[in-house]
């Protein structure tokens, strides 16, 4: 069940170098929540974040400090959360006849206290990149 849909604004550290500050859009599912049929999820909270044109940051060079808030600010379990990056598919060249596929990349952190620390990307893979992509795609 989708529980959040919308774009998440990140107030950044560092202090007037503002830097990690920008937005990104964040979808947030709870797996938990629904038809009540199906398995047991260990992290049935899924939090999907992606890049938006205007951001003035990537979600990539971001990752362990939108973690960080995102927990915070949903009051979140980070040992519950399966956290992953979303890249839609983007064409370029002239004739925008060069293809580079949408990726969908999970992340696990090092928590320390309330800081996520270390990302680590792999690659996320079947039957849990179906799940992910049926979720992402489906019209709320």
């Amino acid at each position: 069940m989708l529980i959040h849909d919308d774009i998440f604004s990140l107030e950044g550290f560092g202090g007037k170098l503002r830097l990690a500050n920008g937005k990104c859009r964040l979808k947030i599912f709870d797996l938990s929540k629904g038809s009540g049929k199906g398995l047991a999820h260990i992290r049935p909270l899924i939090v999907i974040v992606s890049d938006i044109p205007d951001s003035g940051m990537s979600v990539r060079s971001c990752s362990s400090h939108i973690a960080t808030m995102v927990t915070k600010e949903f009051g979140m379990d980070p040992n519950r959360i399966l956290f992953i990056e979303y890249y839609p598919s983007t064409s370029y060249g002239e004739n925008k006849e060069n293809v580079i596929p949408e990726r969908y990349e999970a992340i696990d952190f090092t928590w320390y206290q309330d800081k996520a620390l270390e990302p680590k990307y792999r690659k996320l893979t079947s039957p849990m990149l179906e799940t992910v992509k049926e979720l992402n795609e489906r019209p709320q």
